[in-house]
């Protein structure tokens, strides 16, 4: 007996399905930004900060890179209320978002600061610049620019990654797709538009993130 594909029901319940598109945009957004930002204060504390600083992000960067990003959803949202941190599933999904693409971009940021010539830090020394001036205005958008592309796909691996906060019921797109095949019974169709709204999101963000790169990086785009 051949199977009977039936996508009747993706009408009824398009609300559900763009709220989960949505809050997964949301979540990428809010981790992409915030996640990035906390890699580049982690990657210049692992390079150049001072020395007491070195040992206590590098037990973050070890702590996030080598555990699950579920058990880290789960530790943020059931385990920080036992010590009286209370938030909502979508603030917990955020934070651990956000944690998670911190440790990973730390990385991948100090590789391209690491890779900078020695002669721009003595240029930047030389124009009476503060190591802090040098970092920001010499070293940071030439370290960006030599792993935009490794820095992009990390962020769309954290995308595809936050199908895991449907397990503390956030209404992501995971979440829909669960909702709807519990309701409809049509687990294979239900599963297989949520993967092609998922693949349609990451070429969308890694056009985006290619493009916030022309944007940043002009003369790497005219190259």
């Amino acid at each position: 007996m051949s199977y009977q594909f039936d996508f009747a029901w993706a009408s009824q319940y398009a609300p559900q399905i763009a709220k989960g598109i949505m809050i997964t945009v949301e979540l990428t957004v809010v981790g992409g930004l915030l996640g990035v930002a906390l890699g580049t204060a982690c990657a210049w504390s692992r390079a150049l900060g001072p020395s007491w600083l070195k040992p206590v992000v590098a037990t973050y960067v070890e702590l996030i890179r080598n555990t699950p990003f579920l058990i880290q959803l789960f530790f943020i949202f059931f385990g920080l209320p036992s010590l009286g941190v209370q938030m909502n599933e979508l603030t917990a999904a955020n934070i651990a978002m956000v944690i998670n693409l911190g440790a990973y971009s730390c990385e991948i940021i100090r590789a391209g600061i690491q890779a900078t010539p020695k002669g721009q830090f003595e240029a930047g020394a030389s124009l009476a610049m503060t190591p802090f001036e040098t970092f920001r205005h010499v070293v940071l958008v030439p370290s960006l620019q030599r792993i935009w592309p490794a820095l992009s796909s990390q962020v769309v691996i954290v995308m595809l990654g936050s199908a895991v906060v449907s397990q503390i019921a956030v209404e992501d797109l995971t979440f829909a797709a669960n909702f709807i095949q519990s309701r409809t019974f049509r687990a294979f169709e239900a599963y297989i538009v949520s993967t092609l709204i998922y693949l349609a999101l990451a070429i969308l963000l890694r056009q985006a993130m290619r493009g916030i790169g022309t944007i940043l990086f002009p003369k790497r785009a005219a190259r």
